[in-house]
């Protein structure tokens, strides 16, 4: 009866140990495989190139990627998703409204916009998480970029829409780190877009475009680059298409470079159960463009986009 005894016990033992490595084995394969769920803006090639970035980059995981489209999303549409990555604005809003979301990892998507609207929106509830990664570059960056390009600059000019967020403060602060006087003024509703351009270029050795669609957009922009060639004043444009349209040269982040970087932090997060995301931030990685030809015409010699790239601290 002793030996029965012990035999019984012996064999709960084996039974207890048995399930608890069960359970192990299934707390860690919830752990490896995870369901990402990318929510795109729409089917357009900026935020498709986004995505297939993402795909590439967990390729060799257990972690299953998964595509959507804002136009698409319902209630069921999140069910099984650890992490919901919403590529723009429209991709964002259109989780706000769904119950139950996963936490939201917006990305290209405005600082201003994020930390307005977003940020509340996406985490009005203490149980979910809410990031971004910005499509703006940090007005710290874009000083030092003026700087290295035009060491002799001194006043940096800014023309901003009544509506735009663009905190003025933020920006004269980064500027006058780099020894740099900040001239700006606020365009408004009723006043032509040339004669307020016309006061800033007056007194700014540059014009720094913000993504500002009261000011910079396609009806304007042929016009601000005309103008601003009359008064032999360069622009530091924020994309390739403003080098490409001339701006004297630009400072940006391609859409393969904000995918890189999402992939990089759903890698390092995704094993979290749950899901701890990092607090918002700005392009980790970024490119400089330069328009040769504007740089001739206005005579600037410039530092090549590589080395200004390697002296702003870019990484590859």
């Amino acid at each position: 009866m002793v030996w029965l005894s012990r035999r019984g016990a012996t064999l709960q033992r084996i039974v207890r140990l048995g399930l608890a490595c069960a359970c192990l084995a299934l707390v860690s394969a919830q752990a490896v495989a995870a369901r990402v769920t990318v929510v795109l803006s729409d089917d357009s090639a900026p935020y498709q190139e986004v995505y297939q970035v993402i795909r590439a980059y967990l390729d060799d995981t257990a972690h299953d990627v998964v595509r959507l489209y804002a136009e698409e999303m319902t209630a069921t549409s999140l069910n099984d998703a650890r992490l919901a990555v919403a590529v723009g604005v429209r991709a964002a809003d259109s989780l706000i409204a769904l119950p139950n979301r996963p936490p939201v990892l917006a990305v290209l998507v405005p600082r201003a916009w994020y930390l307005k609207t977003g940020r509340v929106r996406l985490g009005d509830d203490s149980r979910r998480k809410v990031s971004a990664i910005y499509l703006d570059q940090p007005f710290g960056r874009q000083a030092q970029l003026i700087r290295l390009a035009f060491p002799e600059a001194q006043r940096v000019g800014v023309l901003l829409g009544e509506d735009q967020s663009v905190p003025v403060g933020e920006l004269d602060e980064a500027l006058r780190a780099q020894q740099l006087d900040l001239v700006h003024q606020v365009l408004a509703e009723d006043e032509r877009l040339i004669m307020a351009l016309e006061n800033v270029l007056s007194s700014a050795e540059l014009l720094l475009a913000v993504p500002d669609p009261r000011v910079f957009n396609r009806n304007t922009a042929q016009s601000l680059f005309l103008t601003s060639y009359r008064y032999r004043v360069p622009v530091l444009g924020y994309s390739r298409s403003l080098t490409r349209a001339g701006a004297l040269l630009s400072l940006h982040s391609s859409p393969a470079q904000i995918g890189r970087q999402t992939a990089e932090w759903v890698r390092r997060v995704i094993q979290d159960v749950p899901v701890n995301l990092p607090p918002p931030a700005y392009p980790a990685y970024f490119s400089v463009s330069i328009n040769q030809q504007v740089a001739r015409s206005l005579g600037f010699t410039l530092l090549s986009e590589a080395e200004l790239e390697k002296r702003l601290g870019g990484r590859r």
